[in-house]
């Protein structure tokens, strides 16, 4: 169901009810409330403080939890709450229009071409769709700009858990963290290139900036971590882990910017000359060498 406005406007005794018929979907997924978040591209506290009561779900997040949960937008508002039929030309929700396929043609668009060069009927034409199911979901660029860094954030750090799942040991877990920030492949430079475009918009937007400054907290802690334990099992030196963090993601950081500004395969600022200067930097000053 097409749900209209951007709040919906109810009373508390309602609010319960809309909130309770939310969890009533999510244990029907089977997954965490986190999770359940996580899918529907919206912040886990905010999903909290709504079904706590203390917070109104919005159309656009209502749309997106009945879609994931497969049941009709009307249920969640109540029967008493008969909201106007979908618009001419929106898509029924089916895989291609769900929320997560308009957020991943969005950030692929954005790596292309920027965000502020993409217009919503781009990435409507992208998912096969109408201007007015994007709306159904994202009322406006904002929202989906913040579902977009939500989004990355949420993929980066699922690659990073499924990358360092095997490794022999701390050293070997940095070296997987490396490689798997180091843009070797196409999916990889589009990825970087859609956190450069962000992070000059987190610059402006302080919606975004937020997002950008918890990602980066729990980047540089997971970096941070992995030294921790390094140390005390003698594979790193007695560094401060957290100083070693930000030094050697300040160092992929700019890395990868230059690697990104300059023509794939140029010699001295390529992937692999990336790499290389990364793992000699971590063997310089992280790798504790047995005497000789």
């Amino acid at each position: 169901m097409w749900l209209g406005s951007s709040t919906v406007e109810h009373g508390d005794e309602n609010r319960d009810e809309i909130a309770a018929r939310v969890r009533e979907v999510i244990t029907a997924a089977g997954v965490s409330q986190r999770e359940f978040a996580r899918r529907i591209i919206m912040d886990p506290s905010k999903l909290s403080r709504s079904l706590s009561g203390t917070r109104r779900f919005t159309a656009a997040e209502l749309a997106r939890i009945a879609d994931e949960g497969q049941v009709d937008a009307g249920r969640l508002l109540g029967a008493r709450h008969r909201p106007p039929a979908r618009p001419a030309g929106a898509a029924v929700p089916v895989e291609g229009g769900r929320p997560s396929q308009i957020v991943r043609e969005t950030v692929r668009l954005i790596a292309e071409r920027g965000f502020h060069a993409v217009r919503v009927s781009d990435i409507a034409e992208a998912c096969a769709t109408s201007t007015a199911a994007i709306h159904y979901h994202f009322p406006g660029r904002a929202e989906l700009l913040e579902a977009a860094v939500r989004w990355c954030m949420d993929e980066d750090t699922a690659h990073r858990a499924v990358r360092t799942a095997d490794a022999a040991d701390p050293a070997d877990e940095l070296r997987q963290l490396i490689a798997l920030q180091t843009p070797r492949t196409a999916q990889q430079r589009r990825q970087w290139a859609v956190w450069l475009d962000l992070w000059a918009e987190a610059a402006r937007s302080t919606a975004v900036g937020g997002l950008h400054a918890e990602y980066y907290r729990q980047w540089r802690e997971t970096v941070a971590d992995v030294v921790r334990r390094g140390v005390a099992r003698g594979s790193f030196r007695p560094v401060d882990p957290g100083a070693a963090a930000l030094t050697l993601t300040a160092l992929i950081d700019g890395l990868a910017t230059q690697v990104l500004a300059t023509a794939p395969g140029t010699p001295g600022t390529d992937a692999e000359a990336m790499h290389t200067a990364l793992l000699a930097y971590v063997d310089s000053t992280l790798t504790a060498h047995a005497p000789r």
